[in-house]
């Protein structure tokens, strides 16, 4: 399986930046469209945590992680819901064992994608461009969302 380097994870994210609403529109439309079982899947937690900013930032990483397999040209399978039903059994039970090791070896062997883990437990803790920074329990929420996300493109690879 290939890992997205940080060269291509650093492109997505100047890209998705960069892009004006127009732009960042047509990109979530271009994305979505292409795999909306998974992003209905991913905008749930939004919806299951009852946390609008956990939405707004789920939106915007979905964006940054096809992005990042764009610029890298790593082509992804469609995530189905039998796909994500599969892998969600497996998340479950290595989520609640590293919330008890804190071993982020578990968390690297479930989505086999060092550089994206990486980036988000960088996200998780950096202040944004007006230096707010995300509260405890929306950041929680965004690492386990973004890390499910990141597992399910890693097993989508064509």
């Amino acid at each position: 399986m290939q890992q997205i380097t940080i060269v291509n994870i650093e492109k997505a994210v100047n890209k998705i930046d960069n892009l004006d609403d127009d732009g960042l529109e047509k990109i979530s439309e271009t994305y979505g469209l292409a795999q909306q079982d998974f992003l209905g899947y991913a905008l749930s937690a939004g919806m299951e945590f009852e946390n609008d900013t956990l939405t707004g930032l789920i939106i915007y990483y979905f964006n940054i992680f096809f992005e990042a397999f764009a610029q890298q040209q790593v082509r992804l399978n469609t995530i189905t819901n039998e796909d994500i039903d599969a892998f969600q059994d497996e998340f479950s039970q290595v989520l609640e064992e590293y919330m008890e090791e804190e071993d982020i070896d578990l968390i690297l062997a479930i989505t086999n994608q060092p550089n994206l883990i990486a980036f988000m437990a960088n996200e998780l803790e950096m202040a944004d461009d007006d230096g707010t920074t995300l509260d405890d329990e929306t950041a929680t929420q965004l690492f386990i969302v973004s890390t499910a996300m990141i597992g399910l493109m890693n097993k989508a690879i064509a």
